[in-house]
C-alpha cells in the first residue's frame, strides 16, 4: 500500500481525474502533484489551486526549461534525429527529463511510488517507466489507465462530474495534447480517422495554416557554434529565448506542421498532428550548415547514427549507454559545425538562402567549371577505371561464357 505518491501532474483531464482516484484508492496516502515545466505555457498559480481543489496534499512546480533545451533538444538537433522521416520527437524527448525530475523528487521526499497518466496503449508509459527503472527501480509505479475502470475520455469527464469536481475540457475539444518549448501535439477525435483532413483553422495553436501565412517571404538567419544555435538575426539569445523566437517566427509563417501516421512502440499505428515551427527551422538550418562543414564519410555515417538515436528517443531509451555513446560521437562531428545559415520562410516552406562557415569544405576553385590548379580533369579517367574494375571483370566473364555456350546465369 503506497503511503506517499509523486504524481506527474499537468492539470489536464487525465491527471485531474487521477488525483481523486488515488485519494479513493489509497485513502491514507500523501499525494504530491509535480508539474515539470518544459515550456507548457501554463498558469502555475492556477495549476496549484486546481490540484489542491481536487485533493492533492502538495504541489511542486519544477522549472526545467533551460535543461530541456540544452541537455535534450540540442543533442537531438545536432544529431538531426527524426522518427519515421517526419516526427521531430517533441513529446518523446521531454518525457525522460520529466521522469527524472519525478524520481529526484520521490527520492528527496522518501516517497514509495510514482504515478503517471499515460495510457496502456501509448508510448509515454514506456518513456516514464524506463527512466524510473534506470534510476530507482525499487520505486512502485502506479499507472491508473492500466488498472482502473475508465475506458474513454468521456468516462473520465463523467468521473469528475459525479463527484462535483471541475472538468478541464469539453467533449468537442477533448484532444490529447502535449506542449513544450519544442512542439505541440494533437491526437484523438477526428484525427483518429486517417481519411479525415484536419481543420487546421480550429486545431492549430502555435502555427497558422500555411494558406493564411503572409503573402511575402520572411528571412531568418541563425548562427551556430559547434552545432549549437547562439544567435537569431544577429542577436545573441539564451537557449529558451532562441526556441521562443523561432517558434514565433515559424508559427506566423505556417512552418512546421506534420500530419503523421506513426508506428507506436506497443505495435499499433496512430495518427497525430504535430506543430514544431521553431524546431523545423533549426533542423533545416543545421542540416544546411553540416552539408558545408562535414566530409562525405562522416555525413553518411552520421545519418545512420541520427536514425538510431531517433529510435532510442522514441522508445524512451534516453538514459542508456548506447544513447550516451551515440551522442558522444555526434558531439565530435560538431566541432567544425560553426557558421551562419539564412533561410527563407514562405507559407509553410523553408528553403536555404545562403550558408557560410570558416570551416567550409566547399572550395570554389575545385567546384567551379573553370579548370584550376587543384584538379586535373585527366585524373578522372584513372579513377573511373579503378572504380569500374569489378564491373569490367564481370562483363568479360559473361562474354567468355556466352562465347563458349556456358550454362551459368549471372
Amino acid at each position: 500500500m503506497a503511503k506517499k505518491i509523486v504524481l506527474a501532474y499537468s492539470g489536464g483531464l487525465d491527471t485531474t481525474v487521477i488525483v481523486p482516484w488515488l485519494r479513493e484508492r489509497y485513502q491514507d496516502c500523501e499525494i504530491i502533484a509535480c508539474c515539470v515545466d518544459v515550456g507548457q505555457c501554463g498558469d502555475y498559480d492556477e495549476i496549484r489551486q486546481k490540484a489542491a481543489k481536487i485533493g492533492a496534499d502538495r504541489v511542486q512546480i519544477i522549472n526545467a526549461r533551460d535543461e530541456f533545451v540544452t541537455d535534450f533538444v540540442y543533442p537531438m538537433v545536432k544529431a538531426n534525429a527524426v522518427y519515421e522521416n517526419k516526427y521531430l520527437l517533441g513529446t518523446s524527448v521531454a518525457r525522460p527529463l520529466i521522469a527524472k525530475k519525478l524520481v529526484d523528487l520521490a527520492l528527496a521526499e522518501n516517497a514509495d511510488a510514482i504515478c503517471h497518466g499515460a495510457t496502456g496503449k501509448g508510448n509515454d508509459q514506456i518513456r516514464f517507466e524506463l527512466t524510473v527503472k534506470a534510476f530507482a527501480p525499487w520505486l512502485n509505479i502506479i499507472a491508473p489507465w492500466r488498472i482502473w475502470d475508465i475506458k474513454s475520455r468521456e468516462d473520465a469527464m463523467e468521473f469528475l462530474r459525479v463527484r462535483g469536481l471541475p472538468v478541464p475540457m469539453t467533449v468537442e475539444q477533448s484532444y490529447s495534447r502535449d506542449e513544450n518549448l519544442w512542439h505541440l501535439s494533437h491526437e484523438g477525435l477526428e484525427l483518429e480517422d486517417p481519411e479525415t483532413e484536419p481543420d487546421y483553422s480550429k486545431l492549430l495553436q502555435l502555427t497558422v495554416p500555411p494558406e493564411k501565412a503572409p503573402d511575402s517571404p520572411e528571412y531568418v538567419e541563425i548562427d551556430f557554434v559547434k552545432g549549437i544555435p547562439v544567435k537569431i538575426n544577429g542577436q545573441e539569445l539564451e537557449p529558451v529565448a532562441i526556441m521562443e523566437e523561432l517558434n514565433k517566427i515559424g508559427g506566423k509563417n505556417g512552418v512546421g506542421i506534420a500530419d503523421i501516421v506513426e508506428n507506436r512502440v506497443v505495435g499499433m499505428k496512430s495518427r497525430g498532428v504535430y506543430e514544431t515551427p521553431g524546431g523545423t527551422i533549426l533542423y533545416a538550418a543545421h542540416q544546411e550548415l553540416e552539408s558545408l562543414c562535414l566530409d562525405r564519410q562522416t555525413e553518411v555515417f552520421k545519418a545512420i547514427v541520427g536514425h538510431q538515436l531517433a529510435e532510442l528517443i522514441y522508445t524512451g531509451e534516453w538514459f542508456t549507454p548506447l544513447r550516451e555513446a551515440l551522442s558522444a560521437f555526434v558531439d565530435k562531428t560538431q566541432e567544425p559545425v560553426t557558421g551562419s545559415v539564412k533561410l527563407k520562410l514562405y507559407k509553410g516552406n523553408v528553403t536555404p538562402a545562403g550558408t557560410r562557415s570558416p570551416y567550409s569544405l566547399h572550395n570554389k576553385e575545385l567546384a567551379s567549371f573553370t579548370t584550376g590548379e587543384l584538379y586535373d580533369h585527366k585524373d578522372a579517367e584513372g579513377f573511373i577505371n579503378l572504380l569500374s574494375l569489378p564491373l569490367t571483370v564481370r562483363a568479360l566473364m559473361r562474354k567468355h561464357y556466352d562465347q563458349n555456350k556456358g550454362d551459368i546465369t549471372i
